[in-house]
């Protein structure tokens, strides 16, 4: 039995190979993996000698002669094959020990240029791997270090490894050359900085944590974390207290640090199911907790609570008071922290660089029956063109500061989406809805519900998409509200500015909708 080991990663490669040969094994080696064995009196024979073919272009071709792959991709109940390989004088190679170079950790480091992202895409090992996991019936082929414990032991015992283990590993080679080819297209579009949508879309994840289970218990779920350095992303976010994130925290969590990013100043974010229940802006970050929190008193109640600011004591006393599922912020003082870690349920993460964005170009896609959508990400809040006043009335500066809040807040609701606002804070959040009148009157119901009678009184509103009829400047009206903020474009948009107009609401139009499904 013969096999080959060429590893970057050499992780229990020298303890591999003398068990391999204590078994009876003939080794061959290439490079660097057998320096190693040399270096470590464990006998083996260069790909060289094999070959009868130098190592050449700096290493670049080694591996890649038909010693190595007929060896490798004979069949052995094939009597031609066999026949061949004899004629040839080429003997087979039962076993590949195989790992590539280190693309990822190349394209990862600070300052990589292109040349040293090329020099790291592996050739030869690639085509050893593949080569000997489309013979998996008669050759073991093994990517993961992990895996070693198993194959010595099915050797030590039966004298071979199982054709079950061989399928086992065929698959796991394919998944990794998948994984490897998907980053190499990946950096090299972005070198390119090419920003179409591709004609074939091959992405790649790793898996972070397998989950208890998906969005409801019957569902399987895990995370998975794009490759590379994704900072403000819930992906980067070290967990200091509390159960493993589920499915839907980890989904709802995001969907509250994507509205967080739209923030400069001291603000707090609340979610529940996807949708914010309350936000608040002020000068620090307990003023801002505590416009969240009377946003909507009830909805927070096992939420999820963002900040884009230290949390500290004082605050983390007043969310102690409440049962919250999960909070992130950027740091905790540590009194904060010993105070929240008191209850054994809330999961408490920090991420230090909360209010990084994504780039422009990253894809949002959605899984549908037969296929996937994708676009690229809502990165724009309003459009380069300026805010267009349409009503004989136009707002006020502090009206034109709560338009601008309640238009970051409904960028981020679901459609059909309203958001009132008043004084930086959420008054009431109408999500989801089939018709753009219900958002409208959920909204105002849930003002007065949830903070008190007029709690609309003067503040303004955001619609998401643009008003189909007047009838929900009627009800604005009804509510007491002042100004309106809305993308425009519909065939009625007159009726709507009329209706304004009559009522004295300044309304303004930003040319851009902000649907979210």
């Amino acid at each position: 039995m013969r096999a080959i080991l060429s590893v970057s990663d050499k992780t229990g490669i020298v303890e591999l190979a003398k068990e391999l040969v204590s078994l009876g094994v003939e080794l061959i080696s290439t490079g660097g993996t057998y320096a190693k064995l040399k270096e470590n009196g464990v006998p083996a024979t260069e790909i060289s000698e094999l070959t009868g073919f130098p190592e050449c272009l700096d290493g670049r071709v080694k591996t890649l002669h038909p010693a190595v792959h007929a060896g490798l991709l004979a069949m052995r109940g094939n009597e031609e094959h066999m026949k061949q390989l004899k004629e040839l004088g080429i003997e087979p190679i039962d076993l590949v020990f195989v790992n590539l170079y280190p693309f990822k950790a190349t394209i990862l480091k600070d300052g990589v240029t292109r040349a040293d992202a090329v020099e790291n895409i592996d050739i030869g090992g690639p085509t050893m791997l593949r080569a000997a996991a489309k013979n998996y019936q008669d050759v073991a082929v093994v990517i993961d270090p992990a895996d070693y414990p198993q194959v010595l032991s099915e050797l030590r015992e039966n004298g071979g490894v199982s054709l079950d283990t061989k399928f086992y590993l065929m698959q796991k080679v394919f998944m990794h050359t998948a994984n490897y080819d998907a980053m190499i297209a990946d950096y090299l579009k972005k070198e390119r900085k090419d920003e179409s949508l591709p004609e074939t879309l091959t992405l790649t994840y790793e898996k972070v944590q397998d989950m208890r289970y998906g969005e409801n218990p019957h569902q399987k779920a895990a995370f998975y974390r794009e490759i590379g350095k994704k900072k403000g992303s819930l992906a980067d976010a070290v967990q200091l207290h509390g159960k493993e994130l589920s499915f839907n925290n980890i989904n709802d969590t995001n969907g509250a640090l994507e509205l967080l990013k739209e923030f400069g100043e001291p603000t707090v974010v609340a979610c529940k199911h996807g949708n914010p229940c309350g936000v608040g802006s002020a000068d620090d970050i307990l003023a801002a907790w505590e416009k969240a929190y009377a946003a909507d008193k009830t909805s927070i109640f096992g939420g999820i609570v963002v900040m884009n600011r230290e949390l500290t004591k004082s605050v983390a006393e007043q969310m102690a008071k409440i049962f919250l599922e999960v909070v992130v912020a950027p740091s905790y003082e540590p009194e904060a922290l010993e105070i929240l870690s008191r209850k054994k349920n809330i999961r408490l993460l920090e991420l230090a660089d909360i209010s990084a964005k994504q780039p422009a170009t990253a894809y949002d896609i959605k899984k549908v029956n037969g296929g996937v959508i994708v676009q690229t990400i809502d990165s724009v809040l309003l459009p380069e063109a300026e805010l267009k006043v349409v009503t004989n009335t136009a707002p006020t500066e502090a009206q034109m500061e709560d338009l601008l809040f309640a238009w970051k807040v409904v960028k981020f609701v679901k459609s059909n989406g309203i958001a009132i606002a008043k004084g930086k804070q959420t008054v009431g959040i109408g999500p989801g809805q089939v018709n753009r009148i219900w958002a409208a009157e959920q909204c105002f119901a849930h003002a007065k519900e949830l903070i008190g009678p007029g709690a609309s009184e003067g503040a303004v509103l955001a619609s998401d998409a643009f008003f189909p009829f007047d009838d929900c400047v009627e009800a604005a009206h009804k509510a007491g509200i002042t100004a309106i903020i809305q993308p425009g474009g519909s065939v009625r948009d007159q009726d709507s500015i009329d209706k304004c107009n009559e009522y004295g609401i300044a309304m303004v139009f930003t040319g851009m909708r902000h649907f979210r499904h």
